[in-house]
């Protein structure tokens, strides 16, 4: 403290802030100094210092936790540096071939699905024929909408053995149900009817992009499919009872 014009000037420090304040005391020439104990002296430091005139470009919150986290990246990236050989290079190419083969999976196996394949009817409210839906495909298909023209031509399929009577009409039917039991009737094309509800669940519940590839099998299949004549389930024993019959008549010969 020091005298100034009879004016006590006090200068208090705050331990570890790096801060004084600067107290102003009026005082008489022939008062005697005065001292102020070392707590009270920092207790008064405090309030004076947390006035807000002395916070007013102090940092944000935000800025803060922001610098903050930015320190702890410089500090992560600096210790992963140390440890990768070859330094800061050697984490950038390992980053790189890591976001590499992130995309590659991805690209392959396309976007994780939520539920099941086939969770939805492979039918909507609005019931249509077979023609009707390869119209519909044809049109797609035209404009290079592969993923609808996959579709359509998928319900093109079922819908045409539905009306020939080797499936019966279920509105909730899924693709892989009409798959399973079309290849009960048609075995010749079990494979590939699968293969086409897969077609079928990967553009519409999968996130795949279907291509004119994929459509053209859809295409063959379904021409394929109205050649195919149908093993009726009576063809099977009849054949076997022929087939006994002939035996015994052998024998009995």
């Amino acid at each position: 403290m020091s005298p100034a014009g009879g004016v006590l000037t006090a200068v208090l420090a705050l331990p570890g802030s790096g801060t004084a304040a600067v107290l102003v005391l009026p005082r008489s020439a022939d008062e005697p100094p005065v001292t102020v104990p070392r707590d009270p002296a920092r207790d008064a430091a405090r309030r004076e210092l947390s006035k807000r005139m002395y916070h007013e470009d102090d940092p944000s919150w935000f800025q803060r936790a922001l610098d903050a986290f930015w320190e702890w990246l410089d500090k992560l990236f600096s210790a992963a540096s140390g440890a990768t050989p070859g330094g800061a290079l050697g984490l950038v190419v390992i980053a790189l071939a890591a976001a590499a083969l992130i995309g590659a999976l991805w690209w392959r196996l396309g976007t994780p699905r939520r539920g099941p394949t086939s969770a939805a009817p492979l039918f909507d409210d609005r019931p249509r024929s077979a023609a009707e839906h390869r119209a519909a495909a044809e049109s797609h298909a035209a404009q290079g909408h592969w993923n609808q023209a996959v579709q359509e031509r998928m319900r093109a399929i079922v819908r045409s053995l539905e009306e020939r009577a080797l499936l019966e009409p279920r509105p909730g039917r899924t693709a892989d149900e009409a798959a399973a039991e079309a290849g009960r009737t048609l075995p010749s094309h079990t494979d590939r009817l699968s293969a086409a509800a897969r077609d079928f669940d990967d553009v519409t519940y999968g996130g795949r992009t279907a291509t004119s590839q994929a459509y053209q099998r859809l295409t063959e299949l379904d021409r394929d499919v109205e050649r195919t004549k149908p093993v009726l389930a009576s063809s099977a024993p009849s054949t076997q009872s022929t087939a006994h019959s002939t035996t015994r008549q052998g024998a009995a010969e």
